[in-house]
Order: C-alpha cells, then sequence, then structure tokens
C-alpha cells in the first residue's frame, strides 16, 4: 500500500530523554524526503513541533488538525502547510484518519495511546484497512508491547490483532514494513465470541 500521506501521533511533551526528540526529527525528515506528507494534531510545542519543524525544514508537507479550545493551550503551529481548525477531539481524530493511509506512535502520553488504541480497534473492526506502526525509541513502548502480548495469552486479544501492529526500533525499516503490510481479514466481534 503506497503511503502518501501518515498520521503521527506524539507527545505534546519533549519526554525526559533527548533520544525522544531527536527520534522525532528523524521521523520528519524522513517523511520529507520519502515524499510523504505528515498529518498531525498540529501543536508547536513538545515532539510534536519538534516533528513538524523537522519536517518542514527538509521540505515535506504537513498537515496539522488541531481542536479550536487546544489552539491556545497547544499552541497551533503557525507556518504548516495546512492548519484544519475542528470543534472536537472526535473530529480531530476521524479527520486525521480520513486524510492518512498510514498511522505511526511516536513515545508520548496518554493521548498518544488513546489515538494508537482506538485506530487500532478501528483497523481490528475492519473500519480502515491501514498500517498502524509503533516506533519504539529507547525501549519506551517495550512494558506496554510486554502487556500485550499478556493479552495474547490470556486470550483477550487474538494473535491476528498483535500482529496488526508493526513495532520497530528504527523508523526507515518500520516505514518499509507499514508500506508493505497487508491487512488480514477482520470480523466483528459478538459479544460471546470465543478470541
Amino acid at each position: 500500500m503506497p503511503l502518501h500521506r501518515v498520521c503521527v501521533f506524539c507527545g505534546s511533551s519533549p519526554g525526559a530523554r533527548p533520544e525522544y526528540a531527536d527520534a522525532a526529527s528523524a521521523v520528519g525528515r524522513l517523511l520529507a524526503t520519502s515524499g510523504i506528507t505528515l498529518v498531525y494534531g498540529g501543536a508547536s510545542i513538545g515532539l510534536m513541533g519538534v516533528l513538524a519543524d523537522a519536517t518542514l525544514q527538509a521540505g515535506g508537507r504537513v498537515i496539522g488538525v488541531i481542536p479550536r479550545a487546544l489552539v491556545d493551550q497547544e499552541i497551533a503551529h503557525a507556518g504548516l502547510t495546512e492548519l484544519r481548525v475542528v470543534e472536537t477531539m472526535h473530529e480531530r481524530k476521524a479527520e486525521m484518519a480520513d486524510l492518512s493511509d498510514g498511522f505511526l506512535a511516536l513515545p508520548g502520553g496518554l493521548g498518544t495511546l488513546e489515538e494508537l488504541f482506538e485506530i487500532w480497534t478501528w483497523g481490528n473492526l475492519g473500519y480502515h484497512q491501514k498500517p498502524c506502526g509503533l516506533l519504539n525509541t529507547s525501549e519506551y513502548y517495550t512494558s506496554l508491547l510486554k502487556f500485550v502480548d499478556d493479552m495474547v495469552v490470556e486470550k483477550f486479544v487474538r494473535e491476528t490483532q498483535r500482529g496488526m501492529l508493526i513495532v520497530d526500533r528504527d523508523a526507515e525499516t518500520l516505514l518499509r514494513a507499514m508500506a508493505e503490510f497487508r491487512p488480514p481479514e477482520t470480523r466483528r466481534l459478538q459479544p460471546r465470541d470465543d478470541l
């Protein structure tokens, strides 16, 4: 599946380690040099700002989507190729999903996790057939991935569902795997289905 636009979820904070910002910059440059438009949450702060700035500085295109209530709080980025202001968080996520050919999560907090798990769930339910990637910078997500693997063992998540999340520590390898993604057959779960 060709990736023309990739939605990136990441923190509105910089995090505790410089490696997180380094990874965000590297992803931004990679998207730009690959001719892939960045779609993201529209902020100028934290990893979000680092990501957008790196993409723009490398000559890439950036589309930001931000709720009106967060324009001031998250300090909307004024230098983007395009900034779309929506009314709600639900509209923000739906707009980013519609605009994108794939989804990539970098280190982040509650919002990043919520966005990643929602879009991963949508894929599992067959609402989209787009790749979901997770960049495990400095082992940030290793504990979370262990928990997800435990969910498979406990039969709350199927192996095919787990396999829909593409994970790597290297952004270039991850982006290549996302472009090669072929979605498994999905089905809607009934309340008492065995996993």
